[in-house]
């Protein structure tokens, strides 16, 4: 077994499934001990707990809602006190609403919460870490293509929540770089998950749009996240890496 994050400790938010089980299992593969967190897929974080503690690494599964501050501050106390350290945080958890602007129907509460879930516990998640995590640790967050390019109609709300990840990533990279910690965004294109099946209705237009002509697996944007918690990208910091099959191209 590869060996590069040896002694790390990750938590990767949203790890029961697509980009994030993938995620979760990428960086055990390298040997880095992983906290996972879910909102109602118990069964499906037992999964990827069990190939997780496969990898020879350990494991812990906690139920937390990112759209709740309180539920965020504790699950990094959690992965404190249970493993005595968090050096790599992977903002992931994520809320896919569309919704046509003017549409009467519009359900607002949904709105709300994925502004919450998608930028709101990514702030709130970069701050409590900033407090415990060593000098030299990995911030990555997920991001995605329609932050610089909607697309697609129905999709204002979700598009801002992304494009504010960028800008706070940005940000928080110059606020942690005197401690060597790096704060990157992966800027994910259509990726075939629960949460955006190629399936979908946004499917066939969504593989037409990029220069590939097809969806990526979530194995090729945990790839990313491993990229950006290892030593090669130890000088990267306050980047946004796109990995969209050429959606910006």
């Amino acid at each position: 077994m590869a060996t590069s994050l040896s002694g790390k400790v990750a938590l990767v938010t949203g790890g029961s499934r697509g980009i994030g089980a993938a995620t979760a299992r990428a960086l055990a593969a390298e040997g880095a001990d992983v906290v996972i967190t879910y909102v109602a897929s118990a069964d499906k974080a037992k999964v990827v707990a069990r190939e997780i503690e496969a990898e020879g690494v350990r494991c812990a599964i906690v139920r937390a809602d990112q759209a709740n501050k309180e539920d965020v501050e504790r699950l990094i106390g959690f992965v404190v006190a249970h493993f005595g350290r968090l050096d790599i945080l992977v903002n992931n958890a994520g809320s896919f609403i569309t919704g046509s602007l003017g549409d009467p129907a519009t359900d607002f509460l949904a709105l709300d919460r994925q502004y919450a879930v998608n930028f709101e516990s990514v702030v709130i998640a970069i701050r409590a870490v900033a407090r415990v995590m060593r000098d030299g640790g990995r911030i990555i967050t997920i991001s995605s293509g329609a932050a610089v390019r909607a697309g697609f109609p129905g999709v204002a709300d979700y598009a801002a929540t992304k494009a504010a990840i960028n800008g706070y990533t940005r940000g928080a990279a110059r606020d942690l770089g005197p401690r060597n910690i790096t704060v990157n965004a992966i800027q994910a294109g259509a990726t075939d998950t629960d949460l955006n099946p190629e399936s979908g209705p946004f499917g066939s237009a969504q593989k037409a749009a990029n220069a590939l002509g097809r969806f990526g697996r979530p194995e090729e944007i945990a790839a990313g996240v491993v990229f950006l918690a290892g030593a090669g990208a130890s000088f990267i910091t306050g980047s946004v890496l796109a990995i969209d099959g050429g959606y910006g191209a």
